[in-house]
């Protein structure tokens, strides 16, 4: 069925790293998904299973600026 609708093999343990990742991209607390995935630490949780992605550092790069004073930076467009 998988083959058929043209899908990649993928691991049930794959589909947690996706949830946790998903999850922190969307601003939920890490608490929360720590609990989610029925972790003990939120250690294991945000070292194992939330990968940081470029458009969640660029937009705490841009709070840290707006925070210490700085100019608001807007991303330019090509």
């Amino acid at each position: 069925m998988r083959r058929e609708a043209g899908l990649a093999a993928t691991r049930f343990h794959d589909l947690r790293h996706t949830a946790a990742t998903l999850l922190l991209a969307m601003g939920v607390d890490p608490r929360t998904i720590m609990q989610t995935l029925g972790h003990s630490q939120i250690s294991l949780t945000m070292n194992t299973y939330a990968h940081v992605l470029p458009a969640l550092q660029a937009e705490a790069a841009a709070k840290m600026n707006t925070i210490l004073g700085g100019r608001q930076i807007t991303e330019k467009t090509s």
